[in-house]
């Protein structure tokens, strides 16, 4: 529960890389809502002290929950399988879509502002125009104003290309006083960003590694339920992976032994020569820094973490909406 400050109530909150960049913005969420026994596990197991329900969103009435009312803030990153391409864009049309129930939760709950996450496309894409002209409708006929914007998770120290369709919506007073975050600069390449993980175990390679993984990583997928495992992707996403020296074909359980031979080119498709990533490795190019525990078995834990919202992007979002509220 608050203890004075700004309220949120969370939904879809996934492994809560969203709800820790609002706390660090300083919102404290009255509950947080998920439907997968491991994400809900995650958040717990991060903070005891949070009102975790796992439930999906689509029966959740409000009025059954009077701590949810009128808080300062709904978010969420609703899911993003409906409008992705791995998703294959069914829109509104897929069972998974949770756009519309979450603008509905908004017209109940009546937040001051409302923020919700996803892919680029949904924003950018014609074909998901009708999905845009609902929300603006519907929020404008709850009095609401909004801002829509794709924002670049580079832009905002995350060592990874991940563009985010944001939505911000708030009544016309704070409208008025929103601005988006300025990019902080440029990110750690993926060498910075994983060079101690990657010596942790006395890799004798992590130099001469990192000096050539020196760009930021492609975009983190592969975190759905429908297909896939613990991976970094299809096979266009994994020579992406390869060109900064990793082995996307799966997860590893630990960084390098010390004796591990640096290869290039080494097997059929020049990868097994190359160290692969942990789980925890993925979470630091997610923009965790190593202090934020996943629950569940490897590829549970995969799958929250490419499913996140890095938690700079949030906290950016946050402070311009909290400094908006006033």
């Amino acid at each position: 529960m608050s203890k004075g400050g700004l309220t949120s109530l969370e939904i879809c909150a996934g492994a809560g890389g969203q709800a820790l960049g609002l706390e660090r913005a300083g919102f404290d969420p009255v509950m947080l809502i998920d439907n997968d026994a491991h994400t809900c596990a995650t958040l717990r197991a991060n903070r005891p002290h949070w009102n975790v329900c796992q439930e999906d969103l689509r029966p959740f009435t409000g009025a059954d929950h009077s701590e949810v009312l009128d808080v300062d803030l709904l978010s969420g990153g609703v899911p993003c399988s409906p409008y992705s391409v791995a998703g294959r864009q069914h829109g509104a049309d897929d069972e998974r879509d949770l756009l519309k129930v979450a603008i509905w939760l908004a017209s109940e709950v009546s937040p001051r502002a409302i923020l919700i996450e996803n892919v680029a496309a949904l924003l950018t894409a014609p074909k998901f125009s009708a999905s845009r002209t609902f929300v603006r409708e519907e929020l404008t006929h709850l009095g609401y104003r909004l801002h829509w914007r794709v924002l670049h998770a580079e832009q905002f120290g995350v060592p990874q290309r991940r563009p985010h369709s944001v939505l911000v919506a708030l009544r016309p007073g704070a409208f008025e006083r929103f601005r988006w975050p300025e990019p902080v600069g440029d990110p750690p390449t993926v060498g910075e960003a994983l060079h101690d993980s990657m010596a942790s175990r006395g890799w004798k390679g992590t130099g001469a590694w990192a000096a050539a993984a020196n760009t930021i990583a492609p975009t983190i997928i592969g975190g759905s339920k429908s297909h896939g495992g613990a991976d970094l992707g299809p096979s266009g996403a994994k020579r992406a992976w390869e060109k900064l020296g990793i082995n996307g074909t799966s997860l590893a359980n630990e960084p390098p032994a010390a004796d591990f031979e640096l290869r290039y080119g080494v097997g059929k498709h020049g990868r097994e020569g190359l160290p692969r990533l942990t789980v925890d490795q993925v979470a630091l190019l997610q923009g965790f820094h190593g202090d934020w525990v996943f629950s569940g078995g490897k590829t549970a834990r995969y799958r929250q973490v490419a499913q996140t919202l890095p938690p700079s992007v949030a906290e950016a979002v946050g402070r311009r909406i909290a400094e908006a509220l006033g």
